[in-house]
């Protein structure tokens, strides 16, 4: 709202300091700083209404050190990362920009789902919970809304070379005209349809998955949805089911996202950035440098959140906000075309999902081969693995950062390693 007052009053009016709304980076400092105000200044009065209300966490015996002293800490806090997302973008986003409508969407969509499942457990007392089938269908639903928003939307494109493009029949959009300054004869560019992505590491750096189905020659392009939709949903539902079990805790889903979330801007920022885009040798996403704007937003939330987050936790954030998070950084990977670095990049949520495929498939296995069932790990989710070997939680907490960080810094690596 305010970017488009703004420049309005620029437009109209000439006036003076209000052209500086127009850059990415300043909207996005003053992002971060609203969004960390909201979070850290109305959080402590929505913990104060949460526990009047008697939102409190029921905490199951699993016999972890600890544990039950966090018996009626309040949950379902996500909706201070929500609301500390969602103001900020408002206000200082350009809200005609598709990427950040599709992000808002995206929020808004697992924001209910998460509260849905929440509210079940605290106010109807149902431990279960929202019923598996319907998280997937509304899961199903948001990586349907983000797929075919790739696929349709004319303002979601990528910009390549006019003759690559007719090369490969994409379906173009716009072309433009560039005059080089050093000399060399002008350059054409077209802003074409297309599901292709980033591929990390290889030298051929460019994966389309329409090409997938080569074997139907010229109609490939046409069906390529086959793939990619299928795709996106397994995605969005594999990351936010893997936000939502590394949120066992305090400050380990909150730290690892902020983590994930820095990373992803600058990948946004590089992908939008016609200049980097090219020296990096990725694909040039026009107009997808706005979602800076929203990944500002998605860390002041973070950090301002962990601030009752941290052990010993004041808040939890619940599935209102782990299913939030995850759903969010998949959204944002997906539109950026970065989703085959999320493996890298999410490598804690990875590992911990993992650990629980693993113990679950292998106690499974034992039990139907000895007559009794056998673990891998003495408790998973992974973090309560080495809650089992008596390691602090705070200690814990910290270490898994310090992985996120190395996983962020290789996952910026590969930008240059081809």
């Amino acid at each position: 709202m305010l970017y488009h007052l703004f420049n309005y009053l620029e437009r109209t009016y000439g006036t003076s300091g209000a052209q500086i709304w127009q850059f990415i980076s300043f909207r996005a400092g003053v992002a971060i700083v609203i969004s960390l105000i909201i979070s850290m200044l109305f959080g402590g009065k929505i913990i104060k209404y949460l526990k009047r209300q008697q939102v409190g966490e029921t905490v199951r015996d699993l016999g972890l050190a600890g544990q039950k002293q966090k018996e009626g800490t309040p949950t379902m806090g996500g909706l201070i990362i929500i609301t500390a997302i969602i103001v900020p973008c408002l206000l200082v986003a350009d809200l005609t920009n598709v990427y950040i409508r599709t992000l808002l969407i995206s929020t808004v969509v697992m924001g209910c789902i998460g509260f849905t499942d929440d509210y079940i457990k605290v106010f109807r007392k149902n431990k279960k919970g929202l019923s598996g089938k319907f998280k997937v269908a509304g899961q199903v639903m948001l990586g349907l809304i983000v797929g075919l928003t790739m696929m349709f939307s004319e303002g979601v494109v990528v910009r390549m070379e006019l003759d690559e493009a007719k090369a490969d029949n994409y379906e173009i959009i716009s072309t433009r005209t560039i005059d080089n300054i050093d000399g060399r004869a002008a350059e054409t560019y077209a802003r074409v349809k297309t599901t292709m992505t980033n591929i990390p590491f290889l030298k051929s750096h460019r994966l389309d998955y329409s090409r997938l189905l080569w074997f139907l020659g010229d109609n490939a392009y046409k069906w390529g949805w086959i793939i990619f939709l299928p795709f996106t949903v397994f995605v969005i539902t594999a990351i936010s089911n893997a936000a939502n079990l590394t949120d066992g805790i305090d400050g380990l889903a909150t730290g690892v996202s902020a983590i994930i979330g820095v990373t992803l801007g600058i990948l946004a920022y590089v992908s939008g950035n016609v200049i980097a885009a090219d020296y990096l040798n990725i694909m040039y996403l026009p107009n997808a440098g706005e979602t800076v704007i929203f990944v500002a937003c998605f860390i002041g939330a973070c950090i301002g959140f962990l601030w009752y987050n941290s052990y010993p936790a004041q808040i939890f954030m619940g599935d209102t906000g782990s299913l939030t998070l995850g759903g969010i950084i998949a959204a944002l990977a997906l539109l950026i075309r970065m989703e085959l670095l999320l493996p890298i990049l999410c490598g804690i949520f990875v590992a911990e999902n993992l650990s629980v495929v693993l113990q679950v498939g292998y106690f499974k296995y034992t039990k139907k081969k000895y007559g009794e069932g056998r673990r891998i790990f003495k408790m998973s989710p992974l973090h309560h693995h080495y809650q089992k070997l008596l390691m602090p939680e705070p200690k814990i907490v910290t270490r898994f950062w310090i992985v996120g960080i190395l996983l962020a810094v290789v996952t910026i690596l590969t930008l240059k390693i081809r």
